[in-house]
């Protein structure tokens, strides 16, 4: 599965502090709504590990299903392959997910304190130039699906690539729109982007970035980019991958806190949600792991980069961790409960529906 490592696998639990997605004001009101708009599930995690996610509110999450490099006839087996090993995991374990093709999953889900589990492609090299494949993914219960990963794409260019959106990209937009498949706008250089977001007609989304007003990165958003995503409704996720958002690799929670606050003052408290992008698992930097991270991400992995991961966000329980970070910000429940779940929901119904 995309981005294998291997760590031990161990509950990470009393981090939160004060108000945390499974507690409310009486024994019936129910839990906040909590989704991740693009995280991490993979089959060597083990119940305990779930547990802890199911306990931290996670309500949904949306996948990467394999790796978004491969191009041609490999990265259209790849696509396919990722895909039923995600239908083979969920069939698997029916006491902790289901397949979501819509928000009546994540409806279900909440019901039955199970979680939610979408399927996403972080490129859209699986379809080649044939728009029909669009409509064979969703069949597939494939619901949203990024333009393009790193680098050019017949769609249009990667934030390593100079470009703007094609002739193509704009009959592949249009098709998605048409099949009510959410468009994700992670990875994409700025110009592509503010060329997609106006060609879509439907809200879009960006399911894993930060604010490059904040931190300056190449996989960071503007500001015009954000206010132009909230004028058409869409959504933006904050990611938890520490150099997109800061320099320091100790004590900097309140870094991540600072992209969704000023994603929060662009764009709106309507308009942006959680995408972590992380391993639910607690990383121990050990030369195995290191060793295992290079084999998997190649080029992407750079020593004075890591760890990836934020300290205080490093387990299964970080959506408490968050959840309490904002409220000591000073934001009100009910936009954090708009930032943990409800505005991603929002942007699913009407899109997905």
């Amino acid at each position: 599965m995309h981005r294998r490592t291997f760590v031990q696998a161990t509950a990470l639990s009393g981090l939160a502090l004060g108000l945390r997605p499974q507690e409310s004001s009486g024994a019936s009101a129910p839990r906040p709504l909590v989704m991740d708009a693009m995280g991490e599930l993979r089959a060597e995690y083990d119940d305990a590990l779930v547990r802890d996610m199911l306990a931290s509110g996670i309500n949904a999450i949306t996948v990467t299903l394999c790796d978004p490099k491969p191009e041609g006839a490999e990265g259209l087996e790849v696509a396919v392959e990722g895909l039923l090993e995600y239908d083979r995991l969920i069939a698997a374990r029916p006491h902790f997910f289901l397949k979501g093709t819509s928000v009546a999953h994540v409806d279900e889900a909440r019901r039955s304190g199970r979680m939610a589990v979408f399927y996403l492609y972080q490129n859209t090299v699986q379809f080649g130039d044939d728009l029909d494949r669009v409509d064979l993914f969703y069949r597939l219960g494939l619901r949203s699906c990024q333009l393009t990963y790193n680098d050019r794409n017949l769609a249009g260019a990667g934030c390593r690539a100079e470009g703007r959106l094609t002739e193509f990209g704009r009959r592949l937009i249009d098709r998605m729109n048409s099949r009510r498949m959410l468009l994700d706008l992670s990875h994409v250089n700025m110009a592509t982007m503010a060329d997609a977001i106006a060609a879509s007609r439907a809200p879009v989304h960006i399911s894993h970035t930060g604010c490059q007003s904040v931190f300056a990165h190449v996989r960071n958003t503007t500001d015009d980019n954000l206010r132009a995503l909230s004028n058409g409704g869409g959504v933006v996720g904050i990611c938890q991958i520490r150099p997109f958002l800061t320099r320091k690799k100790t004590d900097n929670l309140d870094a991540y806190i600072d992209h969704i606050a000023h994603a929060v003052k662009v764009a709106g408290e309507d308009h942006v949600c959680i995408g972590s992008d992380r391993d639910h698992r607690v990383i121990k930097m050990t030369p195995e792991y290191i060793s295992e991270l290079k084999r998997e991400e190649g080029s992407q992995v750079v020593d004075d980069e890591l760890p990836l991961f934020l300290e205080a966000l490093n387990g299964p329980r970080r959506m408490e961790v968050v959840w309490s970070a904002l409220s000591r910000r000073g934001l009100g429940s009910a936009a954090i409960e708009k930032i943990m779940g409800a505005n991603l929901y929002r942007l699913y119904r009407e899109v997905i529906g």
